[in-house]
């Protein structure tokens, strides 16, 4: 009796969800190949916020801000940050040198805008770890000010979660603030960012 009712209530499951796939493969059977290819050019040609991004290329001196524990004072470095656009003005490199806590650090990250998704995505990589930091986030109205989020594991279990907010000042001024939160305790600043482009 079970094993009919489960059969029953499968059947009454699949079969909806059935139609409903049968539905959207029909639609995209009678989407026009010339239409589908016009969209996939219009998705993949770079729009304003690349624009933004391209307005960034170029070379620029840091100063930075490292919080190891609330209340006490940072610790502070310079630096150095090369951005260049890649593939045709799709993505924005960054090659950043410096210092952080006291040791020379270099780290390589991408900064994107996803059409499709209308969302920021940035990649980071560095000499402090060999695993592979992503957040992803909004923009205000004018694009200048991205809020971006992540999280990565930390060492001896659990997750620490990042906020970012990367503003764009003007031409030759940027600023990243990164805050975290580890197992979900209190938010706090851990790094800021001052870039300023050489003149």
């Amino acid at each position: 009796m079970r094993y009919t009712l489960m059969t029953f209530i499968c059947f009454c499951f699949i079969l909806p969800v059935s139609f409903v796939a049968a539905k959207e493969m029909n639609q995209e059977q009678q989407m026009d190949p010339q239409a589908m290819m016009e969209m996939y050019k219009k998705l993949a040609t770079p729009g304003e916020p690349h624009k933004l991004f391209a307005s960034l290329a170029g070379s620029w001196t840091t100063t930075m801000k490292s919080w190891m524990e609330p209340g006490k004072p940072p610790m502070e470095s310079t630096g150095t940050a090369e951005m260049k656009m890649l593939l045709d003005g799709r993505f924005l490199q960054q090659e950043f040198t410096g210092e952080m806590m006291g040791q020379p650090y270099s780290g390589i990250g991408i900064d994107a805008y996803d059409n499709v998704q209308k969302k920021y995505f940035t990649v980071w990589i560095d000499t402090m770890g060999t695993g592979i930091f992503m957040m992803e986030g909004t923009a205000s109205d004018d694009g200048k000010t991205i809020t971006l989020k992540g999280q990565h594991p930390e060492p001896g279990g659990g997750q620490m979660s990042h906020r970012a907010i990367w503003t764009i000042v003007d031409d030759n001024t940027q600023t990243f603030d990164m805050y975290g939160t580890h197992h979900g305790g209190q938010e706090m600043k851990m790094m800021e960012i001052i870039y300023t482009r050489k003149q």
